[in-house]
């Protein structure tokens, strides 16, 4: 059924339960999990939100070095991702993997204090290492924490939570660098302590040890044999899984990565270079605002077709940028789109895959599935850079929505659930077993 699961038929609801259905949905893990991500990513996006300044007005790194350092961290991060889903599988012990990996974004930020390339390269390298081993064992223990028909609701939460730290890091360090002294080593200083205070959210809050996988997850994981390579990378042998593998890695190729999207949209737009920093902070807010709705609504109509929606939320982000005229809406409708798109898709494919992947496989399936999106995505970015550098950006938009069409009409056909097998015309049914069987086939 790949993205197509839907929950179970869900019972009637009281007024109460209605307003506070969500909160008693979502297990304490998840709730921890976001409170952990969302104090990690007010700590990151603090030092995103400065870092190109500092390093091409302050330490006079040039722009094309910036990509190139950028480039090479996003690499970083996506090849560890197996290295983190996999040891996590294999100590069965998801909560201390992922401690490392946000330990480690933690104890590297003191780095930037030393105002030098290589040790700036280092501590960016070790904080991308961190998110690296940190991804998989966390979305993990999310899947693991959550029965199979509430999944999208755990992902959207954790999601909401995260992106709330991430609308918030940005704000924080530009009131640090206009009310105190030091600059940008007190946002660094600062963003230290706060992902510090994340590390021990994690430690107090979030439960630990082997545990038992949660209600629908396989039975008698615990017992199973020890994980090894070929056992992680076994997985995709699994047809169910290799689909998503395959789809997700064909729309990654196709997903232009979000500082050209911002770039087309002021270009196209006229928006002024002052306010150019704020238009993550749009994408932010939509997918904020959108992904536990959304994730609720995979749950009930199926993760296919919003996952697929996402998509062509996307494209038509593409098509409003390539055709529709500069007027004064069209860079909030393509953010809202924009939004829309990660809100549809960043937590729908992790639930997706915790379904068809076994529970002590869980993180190493996560990490598969997301090392070939985000290399993929990786790779989409140079090749629209060539593509801008030698066409200019509106033959190589134009390229990539063309491209974009093409994989997700591709991936709805694949991940299309299969039809039910048709009753054998030689065995005359009767009418009571007729009847008794249509609800279950419908």
């Amino acid at each position: 059924m790949y993205l197509a699961d839907r929950s179970a038929p869900r019972g009637t609801a009281t007024a109460e339960d209605r307003v506070r259905g969500t909160v008693r949905a979502v297990s304490p893990t998840v709730l921890a999990l976001g409170t952990v991500s969302l104090i990690t990513d007010v700590s990151t996006e603090m030092v995103t939100a400065v870092l190109p300044l500092y390093l091409v007005l302050g330490l006079g790194l040039s722009p094309l070095g910036f990509g190139v350092l950028d480039g090479v961290q996003n690499g970083v991060s996506a090849l560890v991702q197996l290295t983190g889903g996999h040891l996590a599988d294999r100590v069965r012990d998801h909560k201390l993997v992922a401690a490392v990996g946000y330990g480690l974004s933690a104890l590297c930020k003191p780095l930037l204090l030393v105002h030098h390339l290589g040790a700036l390269g280092t501590a960016l390298a070790l904080d991308r290492t961190g998110k690296g081993l940190r991804t998989a064992p966390r979305d993990a223990l999310i899947s693991l924490s959550a029965p199979p028909e509430r999944q999208g609701r755990a992902f959207g939460v954790h999601r909401a939570m995260d992106t709330t730290g991430a609308l918030l890091g940005p704000v924080l360090a530009f009131v640090i660098l206009g009310v105190a002294a030091g600059g940008y080593d007190a946002v660094f200083a600062v963003s230290g302590c706060v992902a510090a205070l994340g590390v021990l959210v994690l430690l107090l809050f979030v439960p630990g040890g082997k545990r038992r996988p949660a209600s629908g997850a396989a039975a008698g994981a615990e017992e199973a044999p020890r994980v090894d390579l070929r056992a992680a990378f076994g997985l995709l042998r699994t047809r169910r899984l290799r689909v998503l593998f395959g789809c997700a890695v064909l729309l990654g190729l196709t997903t232009v990565s979000d500082a050209f999207l911002y770039l087309l949209v002021q270009r196209r737009t006229g928006v002024a270079e002052q306010l150019f920093p704020l238009l993550p902070l749009g994408t932010a807010s939509v997918f904020l605002l959108l992904a536990l709705p959304l994730g609720r609504l995979a749950d009930r109509v199926g993760r296919r077709a919003v996952f697929l929606a996402g998509h062509a939320g996307l494209l038509l982000a593409y098509a409003l940028l390539l055709w529709a005229p500069a007027t004064p809406a069209l860079p909030y409708l393509v953010l809202v789109l924009h939004g829309a798109f990660y809100a549809a898709t960043d937590g729908v494919l992790p639930a997706a895959v915790g379904a068809v992947v076994p529970a002590r496989l869980r993180a190493s399936g996560i990490a598969l599935v997301g090392t070939g999106q985000a290399l993929a995505r990786f790779c989409c970015s140079l090749a629209f850079g060539a593509a801008w550098a030698a066409w200019g950006d509106g033959p190589a938009l134009a390229a990539a929505a063309a491209g974009l069409a093409c994989c997700a009409t591709a991936a709805g056909v694949a991940l299309r659930p299969p039809a039910p097998p048709s009753p054998s015309p030689s065995l005359p049914s009767s009418p009571s077993s007729s009847s008794s069987s249509s609800p279950g086939e419908k």
